[in-house]
């Protein structure tokens, strides 16, 4: 008889060729519609079981202070016993006629559009030195990049006694033959913002120049030898290949600035504390001094609510119309197939 075995199914016949083992390998039966809404609830049950730990974290953390300052915004409230005196939005009209919150709100999207222009092209120039092979690169790096992890009160407690009057500064200044440009850095409301920018900028810097590092890893090769085998000078190809291709990174950076920008407290208050003259005064500040030192706890909530929404907007401009672009370019996810 010939090696394959015939086997019959009504007037089919089909042919099939028999294993070492003298049987016929038979075709594995097809899920049954139970067996794949199980392993789907048991997909679904694992997602869960990870996600919840964050889901909670972030609800104890974001989401219920928000609704509880949105609470607190609607009373005329010392922070002391019961919420009785509800003022409705009171709170809210007396923060946009507020001059310093006002003031406040500029200062913070003086700050943004200032960290962009200066930290952008900065940041951009140091990664791009210190992408190429060099002497001593790796020191310049951990250099460039200490100054973001220090902890803002130990850099602004040392940046306050470098620019004390008579300090460091001005002694450095003095010696170098520059005396006549000493000020009163963090005393003088003309300049004070810029130097409180100029420390921000020193601060932050690295954080910039790592992450364009970061991307500049990503950049195949290949494109630079054809830009030079082409004729390219460097600039061409920083501008027709490097840049273009660090796009997407530079608007994560871009939106992080944006979002640190918003939320500024830490150095600002240990340099000026908003002063002199509210010339230095974030929306931040704005709502500590308010809040803990005059003890307007509903006021200050509502200053709150304002950063808030203030900075949902924002983001989510900044979304839509910025990183909108990466979001279609990349990649999407496949459907299941059965």
């Amino acid at each position: 008889m010939a090696d394959d075995v015939t086997h019959r199914t009504g007037t089919a016949t089909v042919a099939a060729t028999p294993t070492a083992a003298g049987r016929v390998p038979t075709r594995p039966a097809a899920p049954g519609p139970r067996r794949r809404l199980s392993a789907r609830w048991r997909k679904r049950l694992e997602i869960l079981f990870f996600v919840t730990p964050a889901l909670t974290l972030f609800a104890m953390f974001v989401v219920v202070p928000v609704i509880q300052a949105g609470r607190y915004s609607v009373f005329r409230w010392n922070g002391l016993g019961p919420m009785e005196n509800f003022v409705g939005l009171e709170n809210y009209a007396n923060a946009l006629r507020d001059q310093v919150f006002t003031d406040a709100v500029m200062h913070n999207l003086t700050i943004i559009v200032l960290s962009i222009l200066i930290q952008l092209p900065l940041g951009l120039a140091v990664a791009l030195l210190l992408n190429r092979d060099m002497w001593g690169r790796a020191a310049m790096r951990v250099i460039i990049f200490v100054p973001y992890v220090l902890a803002e009160v130990v850099a602004g407690v040392v940046w306050l006694m470098l620019l004390q009057p008579n300090g460091v500064v001005d002694a450095v200044l003095d010696a170098v033959g520059l005396g006549g440009l000493t000020q009163l850095w963090l005393g003088n409301p003309d300049i004070a913002l810029y130097t409180v920018m100029f420390v921000l900028t020193w601060k932050y810097l690295g954080l910039a120049v790592i992450l364009f590092l970061a991307g500049l890893q990503g950049v195949p090769p290949d494109l630079y030898e054809a830009a030079q085998i082409d004729g390219a000078s460097w600039w061409q190809v920083q501008r027709r290949i490097t840049i273009p291709l660090l796009g997407p990174t530079i608007r994560t950076w871009g939106f992080l600035s944006m979002i640190g920008s918003l939320q500024v407290f830490d150095m600002v208050w240990i340099l000026t504390k908003g002063g002199p003259a509210n010339s230095t005064v974030t929306m931040a500040t704005y709502l500590i001094n308010q809040g803990t030192n005059r003890s307007l706890y509903g006021y200050s909530s509502a200053v709150a609510v304002l950063l808030f929404g203030i900075s949902l907007v924002l983001a989510l401009a900044y979304q839509v119309f910025v990183l909108r672009r990466d979001n279609d370019d990349a990649p999407k996810p496949r459907k299941a197939t059965r």
